[in-house]
């Protein structure tokens, strides 16, 4: 077995990758890594350093995973920074790490493509990887449940994300007939006011976004990190590209008040999924948060048939709009064998909470008592 670590996507079998990446979802095409890495947004200078992994036998490609070589955390979604801490009072190093994901974006697809090598066989390879080149732990992010993976020193992970699940609707007042009384009464108030603010809305694909858009668009996302006190993690570059190269998975929603832009959210869509990504404003107005990240996303969803809306990470507000808890999945090992014992039992520990918060939230759900949602 040849065994290849790369610093670039583009040194890559991407013809295998076509062949047997059959996801629909932008976040797993050739093109969205390259321009990842091609802007800049992904390098060893911001601490996602390229390191894909690809494994070949009689000169021909078996298996290809994305990976970074990573010196801190941000920009994963699912936090380890407990684990950072507790890394520390063993005085023992936590990164270098390996981590198994697409980049700043929490959705679950498939990480790694394969022709005949299980799952286990290219984690084992990572395992011996790590411990011969002084990289102290893979993490492998938003996959799906993976029931072949028997390694008993890899823990796995629960977290939560909402999502919304189209039902066949025609219209929004068609879901909120779905609503109880009172959640509907809210929505439409909450609907009522954007209009009552004089606030208008555009919906903009493909063609439709112009330069003045597209920086509009990077001055929003740069200043939803700036209020938070972070650098923003993408580039200007990496906007260009994907409005132009990816122009066809694009959506803009922007908000104008008096004829000027004042907010605006980003989103990717396929055949079948919305994808909200990114979010900012220029100007504060009750509820516009709620009508362009999650309103107007539905409304797409419905008017464009596509099944379900992925808003993004976190955020209980998300329930009452009709955001069903979905559990996303996680799997880790670590080096050092001091650490196992008690990661391992914090993450049975996190998975019973989480299950029981899935169920708390469920109750919260708007959709009344006897509707089949």
């Amino acid at each position: 077995m040849d065994i290849r670590f790369v610093d670039s996507f583009t040194q890559l079998d991407l013809s295998f990758w076509q062949q047997h990446q059959h996801a629909l979802s932008p976040f797993s095409q050739p093109l969205f890594y390259q321009l990842l890495e091609q802007s800049q947004s992904v390098s060893t200078k911001c601490g996602w350093q390229p390191y894909h992994l690809q494994l070949s036998e009689y000169n021909k490609t078996k298996a290809i995973l994305p990976l970074y070589l990573k010196q801190h955390s941000w920009g994963e979604y699912v936090f380890d920074w407990s684990w950072s801490q507790a890394y520390q009072a063993y005085q023992l190093p936590y990164y270098p790490k390996l981590v198994a994901t697409v980049p700043f974006t929490p959705v679950t697809t498939e990480k790694f493509v394969t022709d005949d090598i299980s799952l286990n066989e290219i984690l084992t390879i990572l395992s011996t990887h790590c411990h011969s080149h002084h990289i102290n732990s893979w993490h492998l992010l938003f996959c799906h449940p993976q029931a072949e993976i028997t390694q008993a020193d890899v823990f796995h992970r629960h977290s939560v994300q909402f999502h919304w699940n189209n039902q066949g609707y025609h219209n929004f007042d068609d879901l909120l007939d779905k609503f109880n009384s009172r959640k509907r009464k809210a929505t439409r108030k909450e609907r009522r006011s954007i209009i009552e603010q004089g606030i208008t809305i555009k919906q903009l694909t493909a063609n439709g976004i112009t330069n003045k858009e597209l920086e509009f668009c990077y001055l929003c996302y740069q200043l939803t990190y700036i209020k938070r006190g972070h650098s923003s993690h993408l580039t200007f570059e990496f906007f260009q590209a994907i409005f132009s190269q990816m122009k066809n998975n694009i959506l803009l929603v922007i908000a104008s008040h008096r004829n000027e832009y004042v907010a605006c959210a980003l989103f990717f869509y396929d055949e079948s999924q919305l994808y909200g990504r990114y979010w900012g404003c220029t100007q504060k107005f009750n509820y516009l948060h709620f009508e362009l990240c999650y309103y107007q996303g539905i409304e797409f969803c419905i008017d464009n048939k596509l099944r379900k809306f992925n808003p993004g990470t976190q955020g209980e507000h998300k329930i009452q709009r009709g955001f069903e808890p979905v559990i996303c999945h996680s799997y880790h090992w670590l080096k050092h064998q001091e650490l196992r014992t008690p990661i391992a039992s914090f993450c049975q520990q996190e998975r019973r909470q989480l299950a029981h918060y899935v169920k708390q939230c469920q109750a919260a759900l708007p959709f009344k008592q006897t509707t089949n949602h």
